[in-house]
């Protein structure tokens, strides 16, 4: 589609040597014709005026006319009386190739248990509106220059009273770098790990080998995973992998949905004081917990050794891309060093919204009516199962939107899932999060968070049957 210019006339990059013997108006003529065949001026665009076009090139009215007049002659541009010269649409039928065709859809499915994903539909755009218009009113001019990488102080000050009030860290606004995402906040920790010597990271078995794998890879690390039981990470067997770091997820294992035991908890410090070792918490979704008050972040207990992740991926939307790390002492400097050197630090504008919105009430106000949605589609999710495929455990309720469906031995979990999508049904295995890619014990991972009621009852209902023992 051609750019229309609202009144406004274009502007053209047309570069004319006057050190070269070839007339200006042959330059001019021959870089429109190169123009438009290759594809940077598209049929029915608007050219500059004559006037305009001579100003801006520095020759005389005339010469831009008679240009223009021989390539309306030729057929690459058109002109009528009253109207603008625009690129004529013969100009680059043969010259430009054809777009390529759009990516095929996947087919629409009735009901999606994707996990990771919260409830898109609820994300707050009226308040987001109203912060987005407090910050502009009210910001200070100095406020929209490159800034601190850390992050936004005001934001960082914020951080530090939410998450000393609601997860019990200890921490201030010095130690808390703002960052896109838990992934690059990861990605920082890790190569400042590895900077100081680091060589073997762990991480939970079942959790997230890929990402974990890969980050690891890309700072010249190992990734080693360590078994995840009823009570959370083995620590006697992190201990036999001569790591020095482990990734966990204490408030919710993910996938498995347990919670690190308080005795867990302190042998997983203990360990980190007695190996001078690291522990990276990922806070991904601690503040939606359904059967008691949620469980404190770990950084609380040794905040000299463990640097806690937080996102705003679960509690708002992944779009805003915004998360912090909550750094030890000994490493607030070089984290920071690192997020100025990737990108001089995460937008400002959106870091003053989200901490207007915490200041004013309405991030907790919005939390509260989510995780009540949550608790709702969880039971659904329950409910559904108990009617429909009373033989199929679900654990991992207890908090956040997913769970895991234990299938019956004998039911192929790769079968399930290839049969479930022919019924329009998408379904998860575990095995994508067991380090070895196995399926079995076979076990699927239900996310609820982006599904309303009707569909997970619907969705449960039409693969009733593929979960029952064969």
């Amino acid at each position: 589609m051609p750019i229309e210019w609202a009144g406004l006339s274009p502007q053209l990059l047309l570069p004319l040597d006057r050190s070269l013997p070839e007339p200006l108006r042959t330059q001019l003529e021959e870089g429109l014709r190169q123009a438009i065949r290759g594809g940077r001026l598209q049929p029915g665009e608007r050219l500059p005026s004559s006037r305009e076009l001579a100003a801006e090139l520095g020759v005389s009215r005339g010469l831009v006319q008679e240009c223009y007049g021989q390539l309306v002659a030729e057929g690459y541009l058109h002109a009528r009386g009253g109207s603008a010269t625009r690129v004529a649409s013969v100009g680059t039928s043969t010259e430009v190739p054809a777009p390529p065709p759009p990516p095929q859809q996947a087919p629409r499915l009735i009901a999606d248990f994707a996990h990771g994903v919260p409830d898109l539909a609820s994300f707050p755009r009226t308040d987001w509106l109203w912060a987005q218009r407090e910050v502009i009113r009210h910001v200070p001019n100095a406020d929209l220059d490159y800034g601190d990488p850390r992050g936004s102080l005001k934001l960082r000050e914020v951080l530090t009273g939410y998450l000393r009030r609601v997860r019990g860290s200890a921490t201030d606004p010095h130690r808390i770098v703002v960052c896109a995402g838990f992934a690059q906040g990861l990605n920082i920790v890790l190569h400042v790990l590895a900077e100081s010597g680091v060589r073997v990271v762990a991480f939970e078995d079942p959790g997230t080998p890929r990402g974990s794998r890969t980050a690891a890879r890309r700072v010249g690390a190992e990734a080693v995973p360590v078994p995840v039981d009823e009570q959370g990470i083995d620590v006697a067997a992190l201990a036999a992998t001569g790591a020095r770091a482990v990734i966990v997820t204490p408030a919710h294992q993910w996938p498995t949905g347990v919670v690190l035991t308080p005795e867990r908890r302190h042998e997983l410090v203990a360990w980190a004081q007695e190996r001078h070792a690291f522990i990276i918490e990922d806070d991904y979704d601690a503040e939606f917990r359904y059967d008691r008050e949620p469980v404190g972040s770990l950084q609380g207990l040794a905040p000299d050794r463990v640097f806690s992740i937080g996102t705003a991926s679960k509690s708002l939307v992944p779009a805003l891309r915004l998360a912090w790390i909550v750094c030890p002492p000994s490493a607030a400097e070089a984290v920071a060093g690192e997020k100025g050197f990737r990108d001089r630090g995460s937008p400002t504008l959106d870091q003053l919204a989200v901490a207007t919105l915490m200041e004013s009430g309405r991030y907790d106000r919005h939390l509260r009516r989510t995780r009540i949605t949550y608790a709702e589609r969880c039971r659904a999710l329950g409910e559904a199962m108990t009617e429909h495929a009373p033989d199929v455990a679900l654990t991992g309720l207890a908090a956040g939107f997913h769970a895991v469906a234990h299938l019956p031995d004998g039911v192929d979990e790769t079968e399930v899932i290839a049969a479930a999508r022919e019924r329009s049904v998408g379904l998860y295995g575990m095995s994508a999060n067991r380090a070895d890619g196995s399926t079995t014990p076979p076990r699927l991972v239900l996310g609820f968070g982006n599904l309303p009621e009707r569909a997970i009852r619907t969705g449960i209902e039409t693969i009733a049957d593929l979960l029952r023992t064969p």
